[in-house]
């Protein structure tokens, strides 16, 4: 089984979060900072910025995760982002871990 990976996106003023899921992260962060699917929620409200993501060794772990954050409060999520990411800055680029 494929390997898995939940994360959140943003915008330039934090303002608007997205959780999503995917078994290839670079590939589909990419896609949301290229605009890819042009009428998508992450285009429309210009949420370019990774600010948050866990890896999983199967994508079911992965999807079951993404349902728990989406389930929580919007302050649950800044909750999480700020455990690991505290200043909200762009994790995507060439420090990646992934």
């Amino acid at each position: 089984m494929k390997q898995g990976f939940i994360y959140i996106m943003t915008n330039k003023n934090n303002t608007t979060l997205y959780v999503g899921v995917t078994s290839n992260i670079k590939q589909r962060v990419t896609e949301h900072k290229e605009k890819k699917y042009n009428k998508s929620f992450t285009a429309r409200y210009n949420l370019n910025k990774l600010v948050y993501y866990e890896v999983f060794p199967r994508i079911g772990e992965a999807i079951l995760r993404e349902k728990q954050l989406k389930a929580g409060s919007r302050m649950a999520k800044i909750k999480v982002i700020e455990s690991l990411n505290p200043k909200w800055v762009d994790l995507f680029g060439k420090d990646c871990l992934f």
